[in-house]
């Protein structure tokens, strides 16, 4: 018998089994959206078959809109899911604010109060996303919910390209987005949180209804476990 295989079913001590190695994860991978079946609405909220579920996947060139309540965990969704390549091999395009105010940090106006460069920021952020539109390419894009006209303009630019645009809305109770802001330490206003909740409000009181914003091809609703379970969305 070779001398690796006896290694890999006894120990050290004389008859004595080894534990079997633990099996991977299985991937269960869900289409965003199946062809020929209209805007498509998936509810993975307080789902026990929800924490099987570890991916998501669209077709190559598709854009994919993450929504929700600031501090709901947009960004840290998209850093841990978004892959650097899709199923061509081509670049994945990730658009979040975040990255783009954080680089506006670094730089030499970091010494100055936020509010005083915000529009500095946002100009950087939607020139990002308008590069990224063009390119033909996988986009995924951070949306604060309450720029309608940023979801439009997502929408116009796919069926321009004849692209599929998905919507990804996490629903977390404000507490839990409020405790998410203080973790950062970037907390929006009162007033502007307000905005936000009746915003994301709307988007998710349609998708329930099954309306979504014009020119979207599905939804997917996520609670906080279910996207704790996801491991990647992929492109192609």
């Amino acid at each position: 018998m070779h001398s690796e295989a006896a290694y890999a079913t006894t120990s050290g001590a004389a008859g004595a089994a080894l534990p079997r190695p633990r099996r991977a994860p299985r991937v269960v991978s869900q289409p965003l959206a199946r062809p020929g079946l209209g805007p498509q609405v998936m509810d993975l909220r307080g789902l026990p078959a929800a924490r099987h579920l570890t991916g998501l996947h669209c077709a190559a060139g598709a854009l994919v809109v993450v929504s929700g309540l600031p501090g709901s965990g947009k960004s840290t969704l998209m850093h841990r899911l978004v892959p650097a390549l899709d199923g061509r091999g081509a670049p994945v395009h990730r658009i979040d604010s975040q990255d783009a105010r954080a680089r506006w940090e670094r730089g030499r106006l970091r010494r100055w109060p936020y509010p005083l460069y915000r529009p500095l920021v946002r100009a950087a952020h939607y020139a990002g996303l308008r590069r990224a539109l063009r390119s033909g390419g996988s986009v995924v894009v951070h949306d604060c919910g309450t720029l309608a006209w940023v979801r439009r303009w997502i929408a116009r630019a796919a069926r321009r390209d004849g692209r599929a645009v998905h919507l990804v809305l996490l629903d977390v109770p404000a507490e839990v987005a409020l405790d998410g802001q203080a973790l950062r330490g970037r907390e929006v206003s009162w007033y502007a949180f307000a905005r936000h909740r009746r915003a994301v409000g709307r988007l998710l009181g349609g998708a329930e209804r099954g309306r979504l914003p014009r020119g979207f091809g599905s939804a997917v609703l996520l609670d906080r476990a279910a996207a704790d379970a996801l491991r990647t969305v992929g492109f192609g």
